[in-house]
């Protein structure tokens, strides 16, 4: 079993920039792939990157591709978020995901789940 922990959340002025952590519990989070979604007020989930085991592939969704920066350091156990250029769209509820199968977009791979951080951006 895969604990993961989210934190770092907040409120920010648009154009502002936060930084959110994920910390796993147990050993094996070196052989994880890890992803970030969010889902905002009367929206669905909605995948904003992930990172491979390694930290040498990353992907990003378009919506955040070129502000958002996914990073990982795997002797800390920890996944970070890095969010530039925020806006009031980028408001949700973020939540990252652990997988032993693969990764991408596809959160049916991701076999645990934080509880998420809310991220609150003001215009």
């Amino acid at each position: 079993q895969v604990q993961l922990t989210e934190s770092g959340g907040g409120l920010v002025q648009a154009g502002g920039s936060l930084s959110l952590s994920c910390v796993a519990s147990g050993r094996s989070f070196s052989s994880y792939a890890m992803a970030w979604f969010r889902q905002g007020p009367g929206k669905e989930r909605e995948y904003v990157g992930a990172i491979s085991w390694s930290g040498e592939e990353i992907e990003y969704a378009g919506s955040v591709r070129g502000r958002f920066i996914i990073s990982r350091d795997n002797a800390n156990n920890t996944v970070y978020l890095r969010m530039n250029s925020l806006k009031p769209e980028d408001t949700a509820l973020y939540v990252c995901a652990a997988s032993v199968r693969g990764w991408g977009s596809n959160p049916r791979r991701y076999d645990w789940w934080g509880q998420g951080t809310q991220v609150t951006v003001s215009s």
